[in-house]
């Protein structure tokens, strides 16, 4: 992969450089034993994941909003499973767990220490905005991250164009032959890159088959090595 040609790298964060399913899990947990329950929560959560991956991928073609989003995923899934529990009080202990329940992907520091030097590292997520913030400083990439572009800044969610015109503002002077986005989404990161005409890394770790309409430039199972650019 030729990273030498560029100059803004545009990385995703959740499951590109932070491993959310790992601190998704966790602070799932914590949070609903905060709540008073404690049974059965790998099943419970199998199915909050889900309703979660449905309702953002609603959120990302405009049919619902993030304030929903954070509540609703927890009111499905205790209605789902007669857990008498308040989903207001959830949303607000699981983003406060979130926050500080970083785990990096290997190699993800090493990275953005490297690109830092030949470039811009600009964060774009569609995660909430002052979570996301948090997590990038708790994680220690804070110093080589020039920029972070959240859906909830911008108003449009990736793979919304209007979202890669705010990302592109943040990062100042640069062509789009200079960038290339690196996420693990294929509809939202890669089908982004597409649809605003620029290059892409799938990040693809579980070597997932691509059988969607993005078609990615380089596709990636792990970030060691491309500190070597």
């Amino acid at each position: 992969m030729m990273l030498s040609k560029y100059r803004l790298f545009l990385f995703d964060l959740d499951d590109t450089l932070l491993d959310f399913r790992a601190s998704e899990k966790l602070s799932f947990e914590r949070t609903v034993r905060a709540l008073g329950f404690g049974d059965a929560i790998d099943a419970i959560f199998g199915q909050y994941q889900a309703i979660n991956v449905a309702l953002w991928r609603a959120f990302e073609t405009g049919d619902v909003s993030k304030d929903f989003l954070k509540v609703e995923r927890f009111r499905k899934t205790f209605e789902a499973n007669g857990m008498a529990l308040d989903p207001e009080a959830a949303s607000s202990l699981y983003l406060e767990s979130l926050s500080d329940t970083v785990v990096l992907i290997d190699g993800a520091m090493q990275v953005c220490e490297a690109l830092s030097k030949v470039g811009k590292v600009g964060i774009v997520t569609n995660g909430v905005e002052a979570i996301q913030n948090r997590r990038i400083a708790s994680s220690g990439l804070g110093p080589y991250i020039s920029f972070v572009a959240t859906s909830e800044a911008c108003g449009h969610a990736k793979p919304d164009v209007r979202f890669f015109d705010y990302a592109f503002k943040l990062a100042g002077a640069f062509d789009k032959e200079d960038a290339i986005i690196i996420g693990d989404r294929l509809d939202a990161d890669i089908l982004g890159a597409n649809r605003y005409g620029i290059d892409s890394c799938w990040f693809n770790p579980d070597r997932q088959p691509n059988d969607s309409a993005a078609i990615p430039t380089y596709e990636a199972a792990s970030l060691r090595g491309w500190g070597q650019v």
